[in-house]
């Protein structure tokens, strides 16, 4: 397992304008230096939205993350509005530079803004490999859910060595965010990977950003401000494994039943 290299993009997603975004949100990812990873928001092209149009496997939405991913030859993902047959999803894709696509529904569905209204849960957790990491990728909410998220050994390693999310998190709880993403890295011996996207969406909800990559001690390596930008960083395989080595709290952790 080497290091690996990841890129955060925040900005200011267009509201129900998938060409804008795609625009603004391409533009970003061809300016980025060179990456394993390129991670975007939640929604990034739509904005998160009970009203937003949602396409199929097949769109042009998911053609184009296709297409880009191979274009800078690196992973890239984020979530979109996604119809599965009588289903709509908050689909995390995971896009690969080879045309193949993992992908993730989201489990848990914010009921305070009626997600779960139109939108039906995932079931399933998705692990994906990267260079060698196994990486866990969630979206938004999710992050609220430490059971769910729960790191545990298996194999002879551990499910996975990073944690990402992909997000729409309002700014009247942004100290929410940081804190979790601090105890989610620290609870799991993991690095944690985060994005959150900026300004004001159709519904007036504000957005602070604070995309950020955490390691296993809960220190940031990265975060970004308020504004559009993006940050690119290196997660240390070499650190991540002396500090399982010398704190391996995961051999104390309580067996459980997901149901």
């Amino acid at each position: 397992m080497r290091d690996l290299t990841v890129t955060l993009i925040q900005d200011a997603t267009v509201w129900h304008d998938a060409g804008a975004n795609q625009a603004l949100y391409g533009a970003s990812v061809r300016a980025a230096p060179r990456s394993d990873l390129i991670v975007l928001p939640e929604t990034f092209l739509s904005g998160f939205s009970n009203a937003a149009d949602a396409e199929t496997m097949d769109g042009q939405g998911i053609e184009w993350l296709r297409g880009l991913s191979a274009e800078v030859d690196a992973v890239i993902t984020g979530s979109l509005v996604v119809r599965d047959q009588e289903r709509v999803v908050n689909r995390l894709v995971w896009a690969r530079p080879d045309g193949t696509l993992a992908i993730y529904d989201k489990r848990h569905l914010f009921r305070m803004a009626k997600e779960h209204e139109r939108y039906a849960a995932g079931a399933e957790r998705l692990i994906v490999d990267l260079h060698g990491w196994r990486i866990c990728p969630q979206v938004c909410y999710d992050l609220r859910f430490p059971v769910w998220l729960r790191n545990r050994m298996g194999d002879g390693r551990m499910d996975y060595d990073a944690l990402l999310f992909v997000a729409n998190w309002p700014s009247p709880r942004h100290h929410h965010w940081r804190t979790l993403l601090q105890a989610r890295a620290i609870e799991n011996l993991a690095y944690c990977v985060a994005v959150n996207r900026v300004g004001t969406d159709g519904n007036q909800l504000q957005y602070l950003g604070g995309s950020a990559a955490i390691d296993f001690l809960g220190n940031h390596i990265a975060e970004l401000g308020s504004d559009p930008g993006s940050v690119t960083i290196k997660l240390s395989a070499a650190r991540l494994a002396a500090h399982r080595e010398r704190f391996p709290a995961w051999m104390d952790a309580d067996e459980f039943e997901l149901k």
